[in-house]
């Protein structure tokens, strides 16, 4: 890592030509081949697979989506001359359209089912010549303002489908331009410098582009759905600005403490930059876990969002530290830089409330965990309702075409004609099975169509809506009751049915799922910190942040808990896909978190072998930088509720709330708090599975000019038989770093000597039980000393150096 940091450092201005010639390249080679994205739902071995494969048989010619133009008039009938002609010539000018492969409206002879049986309500249904995300969205617009023109004088003309959903969608990058936004601010307030803060977002930017570019492409060759795409965005976004965060975080630290931008950049690969190597090490693997579910549509999000981060990745090792080396000093704020320049540079201290906070950890760690566990055991309340299902236009915000032609539907044709069902019958479908089905509680309505191609399919309208649990009993009742009892094999299909099928298969393989990636990262984390404690917390960690941020979700979109301040429509069930997803990403951001404040942990444990000292140090240097990592996250992740698309919308919100309540609650509190109770216990490792692990370092230590003396073990410096530690404050508990620590012996004789470090933390070396003098001194802060009177374990003493206190010793 050292010599790739010096050379994309010294060689900033051909690393920053490749990586724009590549993003070019890869940029217009995707604008000329175009998107081939593909929603395919493959669900092998399930009843509604073997219908769609059926249906394929019967109808091998209806490849374009189908929309729906709804129309509703306040008097009279829709048979009416005034409103027929009307429509009749917006649907005959459609169906003139280029692109559009048929229009089938309800006043030929065959359209009489589609009129309503009051005369109010009708529909017509718009073929499109492709696919929904292959239709130009110029056509869809053209089609969408040509239907609603025949509007007026008490005729409401609405549309729905998945091509018209994309046309009413926010314009493109919108939820991207707002998150990356908040992020600037977020950053700006970090850094207080424009140039600091614009490196996060520059390399993220970088990330996400080629992870997008190099997606579009992968759909030629793979079926890559077009929520992968949105997925990588935000994913990539997230991950991009965090790295880019701790890296940028380590360069400035470096430089404030004296060291040339060169070198400081160097360090900060070299520890940090392993770091997110780790970390998105990590993310891959999470992601990978869902290829386990053996779940095809999953597959190409697997493909998109690892690569983003690879990319993400790679920009935050080789091309940040090109641009480290076109800023230099600038990377710092002015008051920084002429701080620098005066030789009075003390370092990025650790701020007041971090220090405060990790010490009220240390002193209320069972309180401090008990409130942590009650918070998000009460969040996670709301998981026992949950319910995967559905999620369609009827979810629509209630200002929206789609779902005022959704509404129009369900009041003319029933709630269930969102969301027929097919029974397909390999062959000619018996008369009795027909009766069945028309006799069969729940169903509205049954339609009977000749055999096609050798197949039969009999349209089933329930009485429910697609998303209603009524629903799902109907298809099972058809399946396990009806269709055994007429004696012939048929299958139930439609998308309604292919959604139970595959929220049924998603519940099935999810605790295979989730074993796999808590079982991969607990072992990276096993080699990494050499402790079976630390992964085993880990694991319980992310498994209370699913439970919570799950339980944020059902109150959201299913209770419908503060939907309409969000804007996001009416209540649901929470989409079937999104378990595996959400989960992935989860456990892959919270390994990020636990990988930052865990080494630094790890780092002053192996330096000191004092438990306490581990989690506190650990816990006031690395809070700050994880909280403001992970605001940024909650800030991009919240404004992909601006994206337009319900299911993002819905990954946004419970991705924010995982964020949050992994960060500020678990990482901050009740993982620190945790650690202390266990005390020792944290790091135990049985002696023969330490000898078998192969070492892996995360995070080496930074070479500091003033190193502390490694304690309290006796194994760790010749003669130790202890440490006194603790902290070098200021009346107002700002921590003093740098300030001068002395042991002496009552003669006189110095037995050790540190510096304290930025969160004020100093740790020096007894060499024996007895009484010592103990002297601190800090420019411009005074000096003092004391006695203290050393056992057989560590003494805690803190020191409070006062501004013109006398040096006792000198």
């Amino acid at each position: 890592m050292t010599v790739l940091a010096r050379w994309c450092y010294r060689h900033r201005l051909v690393v920053l030509v490749l990586w724009a010639g590549a993003l070019l390249g890869l940029g217009v080679t995707a604008s000329s081949a175009g998107t081939n994205y593909a929603e395919v739902f493959s669900l092998p071995d399930t009843d509604s697979k073997r219908a769609y494969d059926l249906m394929r048989k019967a109808f091998p010619e209806r490849a374009g989506d189908t929309d729906t133009v709804v129309w509703k008039t306040d008097e009279g009938t829709v048979r009416d001359a005034a409103v027929r002609s009307r429509m009749e010539d917006a649907l005959a000018e459609i169906g003139r359209m280029e692109g559009v492969g048929a229009v089938a409206g309800p006043y030929g002879e065959q359209g009489a089912a589609q009129i309503s049986e009051d005369g109010r309500i009708a529909y017509a249904q718009v073929t499109f010549a492709e696919q929904a995300d292959a239709v130009p969205k110029t056509l869809v617009q053209d089609v969408v303002d040509t239907a609603q023109e025949a509007a007026g004088d008490g005729l409401q003309v609405e549309l729905g489908g998945q091509a018209v959903t994309r046309v009413q969608e926010p314009p493109t990058g919108t939820a991207e331009l707002v998150g990356i936004l908040a992020a600037a601010v977020v950053l700006f307030v970090a850094f207080g410098s424009v140039f600091a803060m614009l490196l996060p977002i520059v390399v993220a930017v970088f990330g996400v582009a080629g992870g997008m570019f190099g997606t579009q492409l992968i759909s030629h060759v793979t079926d890559v759905p077009e929520l992968a795409s949105l997925l990588a965005t935000l994913i990539g976004l997230g991950v991009g600005i965090d790295y880019a965060l701790f890296i940028v975080t380590r360069h400035r630290k470096g430089i404030l403490s004296g060291k040339d931008p060169e070198d400081a950049a160097v360090a900060a690969l070299n520890t940090s930059g392993r770091a997110v190597l780790f970390a998105g090490g990590t993310v891959c693997i999470a992601l990978a876990g869902m290829l386990v579910t053996n779940l095809r549509f999953l597959d190409g999000v697997v493909i998109g969002t690892s690569l983003t981060v690879v990319l993400s990745v790679l920009a935050a090792i080789t091309l940040l530290p090109a641009l480290l080396g076109v800023l230099g000093h600038r990377v710092l704020s002015r008051r920084q830089r002429r701080r620098l320049a005066a030789s009075d540079a003390k370092g990025e201290q650790v701020s007041g409330l971090a220090a405060r906070w990790s010490a009220t950890v240390q002193r209320r760690p069972r309180a401090v965990a008990a409130v942590a566990v009650v918070l998000m055991a009460a969040l996670a309340v709301p998981l026992l309702s949950l319910r995967l299902g559905t999620v369609d236009q009827g979810n629509d915000d209630a200002s929206t075409t789609t779902r005022k032609a959704y509404d129009l539907l369900a009041e003319g044709f029933g709630p269930g004609f969102n969301g027929p069902l097919q029974v397909v019958v390999d062959g000619e479908a018996p008369t009795g099975l027909i009766k069945a089905v028309e006799d069969t509680e729940g169903v509205a309505q049954v339609v009977a169509a000749p055999p096609a191609n050798g197949v039969s399919v009999i349209q089933v309208v329930p009485t429910t809506s697609p998303q209603d649990v009524e629903t799902d009993r109907l298809i099972d009742t058809l399946r396990e009751d009806v269709i055994p009892g007429a004696g012939v094999q048929a299958h139930v299909g439609g998308v309604t049915a292919v959604s139970k099928d595959f929220a049924s298969v998603t519940g099935d393989r999810l605790p295979l799922f989730v074993g796999t990636i808590i079982g991969l990262g607990f072992l990276l984390l096993l080699l990494a910190f050499r402790s079976l404690v630390v992964p085993l917390t880990a694991a319980v960690m992310n498994l209370l942040a699913a439970a919570a941020s799950f339980g944020v979700l059902v109150m959201v979109f299913q209770w419908g808990v503060g939907l309409d301040v969000l804007g996001l429509g009416t209540e649901g069930p929470i989409a079937s896909f999104l378990p595996i997803i959400m989960l992935s990403l989860l456990f892959g951001l919270s390994m990020d978190y636990q990988v930052f404040l865990v080494s630094r942990m790890h780092e002053e444990w192996v330096h000191t072998r004092d438990n306490a000292r581990a989690v506190r140090v650990g816990l006031a240097e690395t809070s700050r930088v994880i909280n403001s990592a992970a605001l940024i996250m909650v800030c991009v992740f919240l404004a992909f509720v601006l994206s337009g698309d319900y299911g993002a919308a819905m990954a946004g919100v419970g991705l924010a709330a995982a964020v949050a309540l992994d960060a500020f609650v678990l990482r901050t509190a009740l993982v620190p708090a945790a650690m202390h109770l266990l005390g020792r216990a944290n790091w135990w490792l049985p002696a023969g599975l330490e000898k078998r692990l192969p070492h892996l370092a995360v995070e080496p230590k930074e070479e500091d000019d003033v190193t502390p003396v490694p304690m309290p073990d006796e194994k760790a410096v010749d003669g130790a038989a202890s440490v006194v530690h603790g902290f070098v404050r200021t009346p107002e508990g700002e921590p003093v770093r740098g300030a001068a620590v002395t042991l002496l012996s009552p003669g006189g004789r110095q037995l050790d000597r540190v510096v304290s470090l930025a969160d004020g933390a100093y740790v020096v070396a007894v060499p024996s039980p007895g009484t010592f003098l103990l002297a601190v001194s800090a420019s411009p802060h005074g000096a003092r000393a004391a006695h203290v009177t050393v056992g057989e374990e560590p003494l805690v003493h803190d020191v409070e150096l006062t501004p013109g206190g006398v040096d006792v010793v000198n």
